[in-house]
């Protein structure tokens, strides 16, 4: 019992202390919230993670002309994508942080190579629901609703559980209800509570799967 105990320290301390030596040139060590913790909830924890801010990759792009813009979209998905696959979760103030740029252009760059790449990163207006990121629910419909994907495989591929996608679909069929009933906007958010801009995205989904069923 002593040898499994001292196994789990030493295991705890390694996950928690993890050898700078190994960091590579370019990567940075960051305290990640936990994946499995919310940002506002009073037990959130934290896990660290590694980070690469330049990568060889990123230098073959410099020579090679590569717009900055580009550059900066990539490596901000990269390092959200990196901290993900390590039990964390970045939240666009951790990329403002890490990158010492404005919020709006934070959030301007990982906007763009979502719609470029057509995939939902998982940071934490994604996946928690919090800031400004609203458009993901209307992403996760779309594929469904007009992309005719199956919602397991969207939960998967937007990093969302299916309990997440199965509420975005029920919100969406609600709004859908009340718009062919030719209630106005205000009362279905009333009624809903949902967002006037998401029901706004979710009208113009209904719109693109009525279109569709209509060439059918």
């Amino acid at each position: 019992m002593r040898e499994k105990l001292a196994d789990e320290l030493i295991t705890l301390f390694h996950k928690n202390s993890p050898e700078i030596s190994t960091l590579k040139p370019g990567q940075v060590l960051w305290n990640a919230l936990d994946k499995h913790t919310r940002g506002d909830s009073p037990h959130r924890r934290f896990v660290p993670v590694i980070l690469s801010l330049v990568t060889p990759e990123d230098v073959t792009q410099l020579t090679n002309g590569v717009r900055p813009s580009v550059r900066a979209r990539n490596t901000i998905a990269s390092m959200i994508k990196e901290a993900y696959e390590q039990g964390g979760i970045l939240s666009m103030r951790d990329i403002r942080l890490l990158t010492l740029r404005a919020d709006a252009y934070v959030s301007k760059m990982r906007s763009q190579y979502e719609k470029d790449h057509q995939v939902i990163l998982p940071h934490t207006g994604a996946l928690h629901d919090m800031g400004s990121t609203v458009t993901h629910k209307a992403t996760i419909v779309h594929k469904v609703m007009v992309e005719k994907k199956d919602p397991a495989s969207v939960a998967k591929e937007c990093n969302h559980s299916q309990r997440a996608v199965d509420h975005y679909l029920k919100d969406y069929n609600r709004v859908k209800t009340l718009h062919e009933q030719k209630y106005d906007m205000d009362f279905i958010h009333h009624v809903t509570g949902i967002a006037n801009h998401v029901i706004k995205q979710y009208i113009s989904i209904l719109h693109n799967e009525k279109s569709l069923s209509e060439k059918i």
